[in-house]
């Protein structure tokens, strides 16, 4: 196996293996020495790779955008093509508009086979009929999650009921045949699933819920897997 081919395969297993990776693991993934593993990590590095970690504690790989791009077997390929054009099937325009530029993307830096191949995938995704429009913005909505700051909204119910909602946003999900907002209702004291096309006069507050955020969404998903499918009813 030449060392090129080796660097490319402790590359996989870094993103593939639970982090932190050990040594030992990483050894066996590549077929070499604990020692000789050691090196390979160094190279990496030296190469542009961001790999935190070091030996007795194993090692993160932090992804670099100057790295070139591994090849990808060709059933990943084909998994690949269909996520995204689902994600462009049935996201808002924002994301859909970001599936797009991913997959010209990836048509771009694969090898011409590769590409052919992404071009002519026998997968692919498509909706007869849209998913309900977003009321809200989806972005803001989006970093909100992510920065853990809580978010007020005005929310309509199957019956046209409006109640104001002060919420912490864990998750953003298409959930059957609508996006939805998966949060902890501050009115309700309890996990709700809000539709997105129901809501409106969507406001980021400044009020962080840091580091909850996680813990919380695993807590949700575990009630949600005893509960009916769709939540939405008893917002």
């Amino acid at each position: 196996m030449s060392r090129t081919h080796r660097l490319f395969q402790l590359m996989s297993a870094l993103r593939r293996l639970p982090p932190p990776a050990t040594a030992r693991q990483l050894a066996e993934e590549t077929g070499v020495s604990e020692r000789t593993l050691y090196r390979d990590i160094d190279a990496l590095r030296e190469i542009g790779a961001v790999i935190d970690g070091e030996a007795g504690f194993g090692y993160t790989l932090i992804e670099d955008a100057h790295l070139p791009p591994l090849g990808f077997e060709d059933e990943e390929l084909e998994a690949l093509v269909l996520g995204l054009r689902e994600v462009r099937a049935v996201a808002d325009p924002q994301l859909a508009e970001a599936a797009e530029t991913a997959l010209n993307k990836l048509k771009a830096r694969l090898p011409d086979r590769q590409a052919h191949r992404l071009r002519h995938a026998v997968l692919t995704a498509h909706r007869f009929h849209a998913p309900p429009a977003p009321e809200v913005d989806t972005r803001a909505l989006r970093k909100a999650c992510w920065d853990e700051f809580i978010v007020r909204f005005n929310y309509s119910d199957a019956a046209g009921n409006v109640t104001q909602r002060e919420v912490k946003p864990l998750s953003i999900v298409f959930f059957q045949n609508s996006h939805c907002l998966m949060a902890w209702c501050c009115l309700r004291t309890d996990f709700r699933a809000f539709r997105l096309d129901r809501m409106s006069d969507l406001k980021v507050t400044q009020t962080s819920f840091r580091p909850q955020r996680v813990p919380m969404l695993r807590d949700y998903i575990e009630k949600l897997k005893n509960a009916e499918p769709w939540p939405d009813r008893r917002s």
